[in-house]
């Protein structure tokens, strides 16, 4: 199981041993964690009553799948390692057994749900890849048509079991913070001025079309993601070589970091702080049509036992940003097609314009979102480069960046209200300086360097 992540076993000297010997220690720590994380999750879910990551992934084999475009997406990861008639295959056996699945439960009189064909046949590829992947290393045969398609599955896999994962930290977030920020965060959000409050009234306005617009991109972002990862991937079962940095690796990682953060800082946001959907123990109903007077001395807020303290940093924000950051360039640093970048686009703004209206987040979570996706980028995007000092000053000038403005909305909230323009100008003038750095170190070279010349084809 070493090889899962690797592109050939077989190093070319000792040097590359070495290298290898490391990633391969690596990967095997990493696939020995994630059962023991999955197994600690689900006791620490079935002690507090609620759904564990076992038992969800076991809804998604046998029975209504929490998700629909999840477990199609992981598939669709998996399908950039096999060769197109393989492809057909899986694909044909993903959507019959999904439809049998679909016709006997409603026969059955369950729910409409999709997501068991993809499941089912993602682990099929993992299982088989990985077998023909053992049968040729002892056969002394390539093995590089199977490292490719069983580190395509590991992706898919690695894809839904991050957000069976992420539903349970949910619940923990509400475990971790029976009392919210919300109060302080309402505070510092007056230096943006409010801008959850203007685009909720906007949504409004523009009435039911533009709504269910905005609620899918929100609900569907691993679609966007799934997209924009295939792209990048497309050429690998040809060249055996996979790209040193995708958006993936951005997402899984943003996956990990981020949420813990929910635990430091627990929001619920204003729809549920300051809005009717608190179930009482809002300050008031104020959202959207009326901004809360400022609280001189605010205080932390109780809070339900249901509603998940996920929005500082707001993820949605983060994930979407990766998105666009990965939909500008191809992997050799050529522009990326245009539909694509059109695509990366829409979905930022998207992602921002309904994160906003819908209430879920304040101003302030976007900035904080934001800056924990360029921080991340930073730090995993052309690992061949190393860690110099164009890498270090970014990383920690987003980390710095990420530490200041959180501590600023918890300890500085007043201030900020009570001097918004001053504020505003703090917070966004520091995002912008850090948004110029990132690109300055990523993407300026790229754009300044001339375009190679296009052949002429003979007429």
């Amino acid at each position: 199981m070493v090889g899962v992540l690797l592109d050939d076993p077989r190093p070319d000297s000792v040097g590359q041993a070495r290298r290898l010997s490391g990633r391969q220690v690596a990967v095997t720590a990493a696939v020995a964690f994630v059962p023991v994380l999955l197994v600690v999750l689900q006791i620490v879910a079935s002690h507090k009553g609620f759904e564990g990551p076992l038992e969800s992934i076991w809804r998604d084999y046998a029975g209504t799948p929490k998700s629909v475009s999840v477990p199609w997406a992981g598939l669709a990861l998996a399908l950039v390692g096999l060769t197109w008639k393989w492809r057909g295959i899986a694909l044909a056996a993903a959507i019959g057994i999904d439809a049998v699945f679909a016709v006997v439960r409603l026969l059955a009189g369950g729910p409409f749900g999709l997501g068991n064909g993809p499941t089912i046949v993602l682990t099929a590829i993992g299982v088989g890849a990985f077998w023909k992947w053992r049968d040729a290393l002892r056969r002394g045969a390539d093995p590089r048509p199977f490292t490719t398609a069983l580190h395509a599955a590991a992706l898919g896999a690695l894809l839904t079991l991050a957000t069976k994962v992420g539903d349970v930290w949910l619940h923990i977030t509400i475990l971790a913070g029976p009392k919210v920020f919300d109060t302080y965060v309402v505070l510092a959000d007056h230096a943006l001025g409010d801008p959850s409050w203007i685009m909720g009234r906007v949504i409004d306005a523009l009435g039911p079309v533009v709504y269910a617009v905005l609620h899918w991109v929100y609900i569907e972002l691993p679609v966007a993601a799934m997209v924009v990862a295939v792209w990048q991937l497309r050429g690998v079962v040809r060249t055996r070589v996979w790209p040193n940095h995708y958006l993936v690796r951005t997402f899984l990682v943003l996956g990990l970091v981020g949420p813990v953060v929910y635990v430091l800082f627990p929001v619920v946001g204003p729809m549920f702080a300051f809005g009717a959907d608190g179930n009482g123990l809002q300050v008031g109903n104020f959202w959207p049509q009326l901004v809360p007077p400022i609280d001189p001395n605010p205080a932390p807020l109780p809070f339900d036992t249901v509603t998940p303290r996920n929005c500082m940093p707001s993820m949605h924000t983060a994930w979407a940003m990766a998105v666009f950051i990965h939909s500008r360039r191809d992997n050799d640093g050529s522009p990326a097609p245009r539909w694509l970048r059109w695509g990366g686009a829409f979905w930022l703004v998207a992602t921002l314009t309904a994160t906003l209206g819908f209430g879920y987040h304040y101003g302030v979570d976007l900035v904080a979102g934001a800056v924990l996706c360029m921080t991340v980028e930073s730090a995993l995007r052309a690992p061949d480069r190393g860690w110099g000092w164009f890498r270090v000053r970014v990383v920690g000038a987003g980390a710095l960046l990420l530490a200041a403005l959180l501590l600023a909305y918890r300890f500085l909230p007043v201030t900020m209200a009570e001097s918004p323009v001053a504020a505003g100008i703090l917070v966004l003038g520091s995002f912008a300086a850090f948004t110029t750095l990132f690109y300055r170190t990523w993407f300026a070279a790229l754009s300044e360097a001339p375009a190679p010349a296009r052949p002429v084809s003979p007429r």
